[in-house]
């Protein structure tokens, strides 16, 4: 059967939601919603109209320059994303949107998104935001994800920047605070990344790419899921260790990570691809309910 089989027989879509669909809104929407926690940790109490107002702006230009460096992705994965079922559908794979197309969209989009972060927020976080879009879609996308297994532990620092690219945007400075949550990204990302690996472990091997259950096996892969998420939990407790929040985050840490810990520990135990989308689904549960918890807490302080 041919590879491009599951692309070609699905309809086209619209140019506009091509160009979107380049951007992967769920995977940047995430990344937007971590800047944003980081915004509002960086602010003493209710922020005033201008701080809102900040906030909004920088949204704005991290979610362009976030959209901008996944579409450069795209670009530069098309033919692996064509021999995967999960990413066969996307534009660049299926050949609806050229090379220059999508290189011209992710170019635009990350001009104007860091101009918006120069002029209307600060240089740093502008700065350090365009490292991020280096990081993502050049070092990781195109040097460690095709050569090494641990594509995803180094790559995986450009995904834990959003709190930090917050945090600069309202202090125009980095301190201590936005380094744990870095840290706490960064260390959820394996175990996030590899559960669906393993679920998708024909996929990989079918696109060559060295994840790490092609190159060490199903029971390594789960072996390490498991020890991350004990190391997880020793992160997750340095905000309240720090601070940075109170009991209430500290109660929703400890409850979330015991829960990624379980699904973690009988993914490891008795493998079934059903318990590894569990655990990849509950992962995103768990950092989306952990920062929300921050969010809320840091009100109650």
């Amino acid at each position: 059967m041919s590879t491009s089989a599951p692309a070609t027989a699905l309809p086209a879509m619209p140019v506009w939601r091509q160009y979107y669909v380049l951007t992967k809104p769920r995977v940047v929407q995430l990344i937007v919603f971590c800047a944003l926690i980081g915004m509002v940790l960086a602010v003493p109490g209710l922020p005033n109209g201008a701080a809102l107002g900040r906030m909004a702006i920088a949204s704005a230009g991290i979610w362009l320059v976030a959209g901008a460096a996944a579409a450069f992705n795209c670009l530069i994965e098309k033919t692996i994303d064509a021999k995967m079922k999960r990413t066969a559908w996307r534009p660049t794979a299926r050949g609806e949107l050229s090379d220059r197309q999508a290189l011209a969209f992710s170019v635009v989009l990350c001009a104007i998104g860091s101009a918006i972060l120069y002029v209307w927020v600060n240089p740093l976080t502008m700065w350090l935001t365009f490292a991020t879009f280096v990081g993502y879609a050049v070092i990781y996308t195109v040097i460690l994800k095709p050569l090494t297994p641990q594509n995803i532990v180094i790559g995986g620092a450009s995904g834990a920047m959003p709190p930090v690219l917050g945090w600069t945007a309202m202090t125009d400075m980095v301190g201590p605070e936005p380094l744990i949550l870095f840290l706490i990204i960064f260390l959820w990302t394996p175990p996030h990344f590899w559960a669906l690996a393993l679920y998708r472990v024909e996929d990989y091997r079918k696109s060559g790419l060295p994840m790490l259950p092609v190159t060490h096996g199903n029971e390594f892969t789960r072996l390490q899921i498991l020890l991350y998420t004990f190391i997880l939990l020793a992160a997750c407790l340095l905000p309240f260790i720090y601070r940075l929040s109170g009991w209430l985050y500290l109660v929703a840490a400890v409850v979330l990570n015991a829960g990624f810990i379980w699904h973690a520990f009988q993914l490891w135990r008795h493998y079934s691809d059903q318990q590894a989308r569990k655990t990849f689904r509950f992962s995103l549960i768990h950092l989306s309910l952990l920062f929300a918890a921050l969010l809320v807490d840091h009100y109650l302080i």
